[in-house]
C-alpha cells in the first residue's frame, strides 16, 4: 500500500503494527484525518477553470508493486499533479512526501507523463506545500519499499522508538514503547553486568 510508506517513515514499528499485525486504533488526530478525507474518498470528476480534478482515484504501480488511492489529482492539460491532503499544519520531517512521491510514480507508470511535483494540503492551515519529486526523494521511496517489502517478509516488529512521536500515535497502547523499552533496557544492563562480573 502507498500509505505504509508514510508511516514507514514516521516509525517503522507503526508500520508493522498496521501492515503485518492489521493492528489500528482511533485517536484525536485518526479521526481529525477522517474528517479531512471525507470529501476526497468518494470518487468524483469535476472541473474548475480548465482543470480536471479526479478525487479517491486508483494507483498502481507494477515496477514498484504498489497500490492505493489519490486523494485529488488534478489534470492541467493531460499532465497529472497529486495533492494529498493532511488534517494537521506543515511540520518538519515531512513523512507524507515519501507518500506524495510514490503517488507521483504510479502516476507517470500509468500516464505516461512526468510528475515532476504535487503538493500536499494542509486542511488546518488551508495551504498547499508544493512538493519536488528530486532524484533523492525518488530513491528514499524505492529504499522505503525495499524496507517495508523486508519487514512484511520477516514479519518481525521493529523496536519501540519511545520518544515524541509515540505521543500523538494512535497506536501507542498496542505498541507499548516504553515497557518494552524498559525491558530492553534491563536485559542491556544484565548483560553488562555480567561482563563486568562474570
Amino acid at each position: 500500500m502507498i500509505s505504509a510508506l508514510e508511516h514507514w517513515s514516521y516509525c517503522p514499528r507503526q508500520c508493522a503494527l498496521i501492515h503485518v499485525e492489521q493492528t489500528f486504533d482511533e485517536n484525536l488526530y485518526t479521526l481529525r484525518g477522517r474528517a479531512v478525507h471525507k470529501r476526497v474518498d468518494e470518487p468524483e470528476t469535476e472541473e474548475q477553470a480548465g482543470v480536471r480534478i479526479e478525487r479517491a482515484l486508483p494507483l498502481w504501480s507494477k515496477a514498484l508493486g504498489l497500490i492505493g488511492k489519490a486523494d485529488v489529482v488534478e489534470f492541467h492539460g493531460d499532465a497529472p499533479y497529486p495533492v494529498e491532503y493532511k488534517h494537521g499544519p506543515h511540520r518538519e520531517p515531512e513523512h507524507d512526501d515519501l507518500q506524495l512521491c510514490a503517488q507521483s510514480l504510479c502516476l507517470e507508470e500509468m500516464t505516461g507523463k512526468a510528475v515532476p511535483r504535487g503538493a500536499i494540503y494542509h486542511h488546518s492551515s488551508r495551504k498547499r506545500r508544493e512538493v519536488e519529486c528530486t532524484l533523492e526523494l525518488r530513491a528514499q521511496v524505492v529504499q522505503s519499499i525495499q524496507a517495508i517489502r523486508q519487514m512484511l517478509a520477516s514479519k518481525q516488529l521493529p523496536p519501540p522508538v519511545n520518544d515524541r512521536r509515540c505521543t500523538k500515535c494512535s497506536l501507542q497502547e498496542s505498541c507499548m514503547p516504553s515497557v518494552i523499552d524498559e525491558g530492553r533496557r534491563a536485559s542491556i544492563v544484565v548483560r553488562e553486568l555480567f561482563t563486568l562480573y562474570p
